[in-house]
């Protein structure tokens, strides 16, 4: 049966142990600022998750848990469908999310000393597990040209053959917000085959992908890139699940496959969520109505966002995102300090943006911010920001 999502309803999220939300005062000084910071959404998964978790819970022995048969199917079937990406079942394994999984990878195909290739500015774990284990972060920066984001492939192609072994591609792009088109791909891979750079992708955003722009899976340009690559995607994103914290590795190279796996295990990470698999399982068999009515939501936020901008604080730039709930800001006009802008939104807005500079040097001047909350309070959060900016300009005036 069909039913309709209020994505407008307040759902109180203080004081349940919220990364998001119970942590203002620690992190930004006082507490009643509005945190539309960290990616994760203020709004609940669809009613067949909860109720499947729900039953889950009253199961009353959460005991050691596998990957069932259902589960393979639900991952296979949600590629399928929704991304044209035919997968075999074989292929698929996991970790206890996306970051860890990378965090893996880098360890099993690299050495000490070695260099990543990433693309900034980019999701800041990034950095960290490439120089939490010793590798040495390459920086194949983007070029911003016209208010998009575009890859300079001829810095990629000097920097693959000067021996770089790995790149960790963030496709749809976050911060920027582009789903890379399918040619833009293709020469990454090109480049990457070439000078054997194994293609690590994270695709944890390939859901959230806008009108007029689709999202392409990296793995289906070919079998060589499918060989040379690992997917990593989620519904954490797609399905407001991060908590559970249950990722999908699609590796469909048996040897890197056995190599993952083998480190996964060493590292004695390799059991599975009790409720993390059940919401995999159930977000991917029955949450295509929910995503769709979403995604209807959020282009509105994003739209209204950029009207707001363009209207009330003109010196501000922001970038239309093509995919991810977030909206990378331009502020440079205001200042390129972090510290600056830290201070305008935290003690003068009252409002809690992303500082651009963790994504990145070249991210210095920019704010990130996460449109997948009420439009009222997406709104409010700009207005505070707004006259905390004009009062700043009015002060240097």
């Amino acid at each position: 049966m069909s039913q309709t999502y209020d994505f407008d309803r307040y759902i109180d999220r203080t004081g349940k142990a919220s990364y998001k939300w119970d942590q203002s005062e620690k992190l930004f000084g006082r507490a009643d600022v509005l945190p539309l910071w960290v990616a994760d959404m203020d709004f609940e998964p669809p009613k067949e998750v909860v109720d499947a978790i729900v039953a889950r819970a009253k199961e009353g022995i959460y005991g050691y848990t596998i990957r069932t048969e259902g589960y393979y199917e639900a991952v296979a079937g949600w590629l399928s469908r929704r991304h044209g990406w035919t997968i075999r079942h074989e292929w698929v394994t996991s970790g206890p999310g996306i970051v860890p999984a990378l965090s893996i990878a880098v360890q099993a195909f690299t050495e000490p000393g070695d260099k990543i290739i990433l693309q900034s500015p980019v999701y800041y774990p990034f950095y960290d597990v490439i120089r939490m284990n010793d590798r040495i972060v390459v920086d194949n920066a983007l070029i911003l040209t016209d208010g998009q984001y575009r890859i300079d492939f001829e810095l990629l192609e000097r920097q693959a053959a000067d021996g770089a072994k790995m790149l960790l591609l963030c496709s749809p792009h976050n911060p920027g917000g582009r789903v890379w088109k399918e040619e833009e791909l293709r020469k990454i891979g090109e480049i990457c085959q070439k000078h054997g750079v194994l293609v690590i992708a994270d695709e944890i955003h390939h859901d959230l992908v806008f009108s007029g722009h689709k999202h392409v899976p990296y793995a289906t340009l070919g079998p060589s890139f499918e060989q040379a690559s690992i997917t990593c995607i989620a519904p954490s994103k797609t399905f407001n699940l991060a908590g559970l914290q249950a990722a999908s590795v699609i590796i469909p190279n048996a040897e890197l496959r056995r190599k993952y796996n083998y480190l996964l295990k060493t590292l004695s990470l390799h059991m599975e969520s009790y409720f993390g698999l059940t919401a995999v399982e159930t977000s991917y068999k029955h949450g295509e109505e929910w995503l769709e009515q979403l995604l209807v939501y959020l282009e509105g936020n994003r739209d209204a966002l950029l009207e707001y901008v363009e209207k009330h604080i003109p010196s501000v730039k922001a970038i239309k995102p093509e995919g991810t709930y977030m909206v990378w800001l331009d502020c440079r006009a205001i200042s390129e300090d972090p510290q600056t802008l830290k201070k305008l939104m935290f003690e003068k807005a009252g409002v809690a943006f992303s500082e651009g500079s963790v994504f990145g040097t070249q991210g210095a001047g920019f704010l990130r911010v996460n449109l997948a909350c009420r439009r009222e309070l997406l709104l409010e959060a700009l207005r505070l920001f707004s006259e905390a900016a004009a009062q700043e300009a009015a002060a240097k005036a």
